[in-house]
């Protein structure tokens, strides 16, 4: 029974647009859907620390059935959030039993920051604080590495500092960024709030080596949506570099944060022989 439910969702997965509660019953984990082998569906969301309920988040998650999630504005043991790990909940929520908090600063008696979500082992974590003016809020590189049907992929996340201003130093961030993923010979993602669209100088200079997802498959749709009659902004972002083919994307217009999450699903190229044998070589 649950293979023949696990096989309708992942046709269904492209069209669950958040349109309300997740299509996967909560007995059935993330963790246990299983895709073709090289495919892989990742999340990037700005939750506002929960501030429109968590459960809602979890519902968002759930109902797009992502392998990874990259989360933006989350808080542990704050007393905004009632004192609880919000990655611990969602993790429990959503069935994705892999998980990790990035603090970058503490908020409210509580550490606030990034966080991944996974279906995958996180094999390994490393954090990089990112430059900023003094006194402003911290901002941090995340970096998790997941293994894709035995390939290794590097998972970074972020979330650049705020907009309107600040281009001057939004740009320095995105140098940083960009120098430490050129050092990364793995296939390579980058998941977050850039806090700026994509024409910007910090966003052009992301996409020199890493490929827009949401652009390539024609959902470029904006990701904050701005009050009155201002429009819709693009800050929210799923980069990857060319090791992966972009198969579809999709902005999920819900109102369960004041961002609306990005979901992208990739196929992780076949390497060619040569390269397969002397990675191979390399382990040894």
């Amino acid at each position: 029974m649950h293979l023949r439910l696990l096989s309708l969702l992942l046709v269904l997965g492209p069209f669950a647009c958040a349109t309300g509660p997740g299509l996967l019953p909560p007995e059935v984990p993330l963790a246990a859907v299983h895709r073709e082998p090289g495919t892989l569906r990742v999340m990037t969301f700005n939750i506002q620390s929960g501030a429109r309920g968590l459960d809602g988040v979890a519902r968002v998650i759930r109902a797009s059935v992502p392998d990874l999630v990259a989360l933006q504005e989350v808080d542990v043991g704050s007393t905004r959030a009632g004192g609880i790990d919000q990655v611990e909940a969602l993790s429990r929520l959503t069935g994705l039993p892999h998980r990790a908090h990035f603090r970058t600063t503490d908020l409210h008696g509580g550490a606030y920051g990034l966080a991944i979500l996974s279906r995958f082992p996180l094999e390994t974590l490393a954090q990089y604080p990112l430059p900023v003016p003094s006194g402003s809020e911290p901002r941090t590189l995340a970096h998790a590495v997941v293994s894709v049907d035995g390939r290794e992929v590097s998972v970074y996340l972020t979330h650049l500092i705020r907009r309107p201003f600040n281009n001057a130093t939004r740009l320095r961030q995105s140098a940083y960024v960009a120098r430490l993923l050129a050092q990364d010979s793995r296939p390579r993602l980058l998941l977050g709030d850039l806090n700026d669209d994509p024409d910007s100088h910090s966003v052009r200079l992301l996409r020199r080596d890493m490929r827009d997802v949401v652009a390539a498959t024609g959902g470029a749709r904006g990701t904050y949506p701005m009050p009155l009659f201002l429009p819709t902004l693009r800050i929210d972002y799923v980069l990857a570099c060319e090791a992966f083919t972009p198969v579809a994307s999709r902005v999920l217009k819900v109102s369960a944060s004041d961002h609306y999450p990005v979901v992208a699903d990739l196929r992780l190229d076949v390497l060619p022989p040569a390269a397969a044998e002397g990675q191979l070589t390399l382990k040894r």
